[in-house]
């Protein structure tokens, strides 16, 4: 099947996603059985075409065996090969209409291949997981996987009784009958494909602090045998959303929540509302507090707002990177500077040959983009000021709230608060490749951190 039109595809991923339409809502139907590792599911999709018509649009989705399809009610024709499903409707949609696509799948989910190894649906030897960035999605359902494309969420899920299921939103019923439960999750907010989190295991359910009437519900969802080492590595973390909030604007969701796994996790993964952590990164010392800081942060930089396409990742990981130095100066811990100091060593021992505003598919999650992009928001601090600095940060949190945004958007963003051209901070961290020379800050911090050690329950 030939298209009638030439579009721009996504210049990482260009079998990903389809420019030529937008969903606004999934409605996703799930039934899980863990021991054969067994799903099957119905999409409802509600889409608008875009500015020409459309004979036919893709959506992505890995090998499974296909039930049926309908677009607008009607059987089309359609072909599902290679990861991506090419549907042609019986009558061609306007340009601009509304219309709705629903799709039947069936089989044993299984992680997809990337330059980074298999990511998406992980089979746990007690559930399953979803850790899906940057293209791992269509592994458990069929999307238009590409970061622009934000939708809200309604995600069922059903499973045996002994399990649990923790889906990023807000939980809306959860209905047993027999041996098998129902979870029915809502997500309102503009979520990229990417970003549906979705874990499937026996846990326990702590709530992280005491939300109040304004605050934000935090809840873990923990393996019974780590609750002692997960309620102390993570008791700051009410702390980190309260001055996360201060910093970056009101928290962008309804809710936060983390799970750990049984199993080991390379490193965590954030999700819309919701991020995953491996036994490994609980160890009742506080040994990967950055990490807790890092994935929350991604709420607001990464997840509320998003990259419209994957060159420009340092967005979500320099900014969430930066958060974690924020973190530890408020609370008692190395300043800012300092952090900036020691990743400026590491990455004066490296190779300099990494381009942050397009750094290639293969180095999208290089250890010298985070850590460069953490430098670049402290160049820019360095530049404007600390009020300037942080109310250009806030502004830019809340501007682009449940947008997508480019390296481009940024700068000019920050030319609106910033007392002097900065084109030669951009120019030098983010358009060219060597390191430039370690910035300072003016006037030292406050002495006291506002959010000393002894905040949260620490012990």
């Amino acid at each position: 099947m030939s298209g009638q039109q030439k579009v721009e595809a996504d210049p990482y991923f260009p079998d990903n996603g389809d420019p030529r339409y937008r969903v606004h809502r999934y409605e996703l139907t799930l039934d899980y059985r863990p021991g054969p590792n067994r799903l099957a599911g119905t999409a409802r999709l509600n889409a608008i075409a875009g500015r020409a018509p459309l004979t036919e649009f893709q959506l992505n989705l890995a090998d499974f065996r296909i039930g049926r399809i309908r677009v607008d009610g009607r059987a089309p024709h359609y072909v599902h090969r290679g990861g991506r499903l090419r549907i042609r409707p019986q009558k061609p949609i306007r340009a601009g209409a509304a219309f709705t696509v629903e799709v039947h799948w069936s089989g044993n989910p299984k992680p997809v291949g990337s330059p980074w190894g298999e990511i998406g649906w992980e089979e746990l030897e007690d559930g399953a997981l979803v850790a899906s960035q940057p293209i791992g999605a269509p592994s458990w359902y069929p999307c238009n996987d590409r970061p622009a494309d934000k939708a809200s969420y309604h995600i069922s899920v059903t499973t045996p009784s002994t399990y649990s299921v923790v889906a990023g939103g807000r939980l809306l019923t959860r209905t047993t009958k027999a041996s098998t439960t129902t979870w029915v999750y809502e997500q309102p907010a503009p979520t990229s494909s990417y970003l549906v989190g979705l874990s499937i295991g026996r846990y326990q359910t702590v709530l992280l602090g005491d939300a109040g009437d304004a605050g934000v519900p935090q809840y873990g969802h923990v393996p019974a045998r780590l609750l002692p080492q997960f309620s102390r590595d993570f008791a700051r973390q009410p702390a980190m959303m309260e001055l996360f909030q201060e910093l970056f604007g009101p928290y962008p969701f309804g809710e936060y929540a983390v799970v750990v796994t049984e199993e080991e996790l390379d490193v965590p993964v954030e999700a819309q509302g919701l991020s995953l952590f491996g036994a490994n990164h609980v160890d009742g010392a506080r040994g990967s507090e950055r990490l807790v800081a890092h994935e929350l942060a991604h709420q607001w930089f990464g997840n509320s707002v998003s990259v419209a396409d994957w060159r420009h990742i340092w967005l979500n990981e320099g900014f969430a990177k930066y958060a974690e130095w924020l973190w530890s100066e408020r609370s008692g811990g190395s300043t800012a500077a300092q952090l900036a100091a020691v990743a400026h060593r590491k990455l004066s021992l490296l190779p300099q040959d990494l381009r942050l505003s397009d750094p290639g598919r293969k180095r999208m999650f290089d250890d010298r983009l985070y850590e460069r992009g953490g430098l670049v928001l402290h160049a820019l601090r360095c530049a404007m000021g600390e009020e300037a600095f942080h109310r250009m940060l806030r502004g830019w949190a809340g501007v682009h709230r449940g947008g997508v945004v480019t390296t481009g958007a940024f700068t000019t963003h920050v030319a609106r608060f910033a007392s002097r051209p900065l084109d030669d901070v951009f120019t030098a961290w983010v358009e060219e490749a060597a390191l430039p020379p370690l910035p300072s800050l003016g006037p030292p911090m406050p002495s006291r951190p506002s959010y000393p050690p002894s905040n949260a329950g620490s012990g």
